[in-house]
């Protein structure tokens, strides 16, 4: 069987990949039909609900447990790597996120600064507590279901 055949047939690539793909689509969709505009950015970009990082995680960790045993070695590695993620999603990008919009304030406050930014700061990077918790869920569900 080629290495090709092998990646294609194996559940935790596909499933995992396919999961993230399916949850930014819908987040592009959901952009659209709510606010009635295209943004590419969420398809490729990080933030909104629900969390795909945290999905992809979860289910990554299910699929190894069911595939490996819950008392697997693997199985341990794929949950602390996923509460690892879950935590950065909601906490440290989070909270560079909300630093991310006060700056770009500062910046656009006339007289405030004289530093001339010709980007302003991505916003949306981390998650809420309630986004990572519905993220890891789907996560969960999808891999206890495939």
């Amino acid at each position: 069987m080629s290495i090709f055949n092998e990646i294609i047939n194996n559940k935790c690539i596909v499933v995992p990949f396919c999961l993230w793909i399916i949850i930014q689509v819908y987040k592009f969709l959901y952009e659209l039909v709510v606010n009635k505009k295209i943004n590419f950015k969420r398809l490729f970009g990080a933030g909104g609900m629900p969390s795909s990082h945290s999905a992809v995680v979860c289910s990554e960790a299910v699929l190894i447990g069911r595939a490996m045993g819950f008392d697997s070695t693997m199985f341990a590695l794929a949950l602390t790597f996923a509460g690892v993620v879950m935590y950065d999603a909601a906490g440290v990008r989070r909270a560079a996120g909300k630093q991310a919009r006060i700056l770009n304030k500062l910046i656009s406050t006339p007289g405030l600064t004289k530093e001339e930014v010709n980007e302003k700061l991505t916003e949306a990077l981390g998650h809420t507590p309630f986004q990572v918790f519905v993220g890891a869920l789907i996560g969960v569900l999808v891999g206890a279901i495939i």
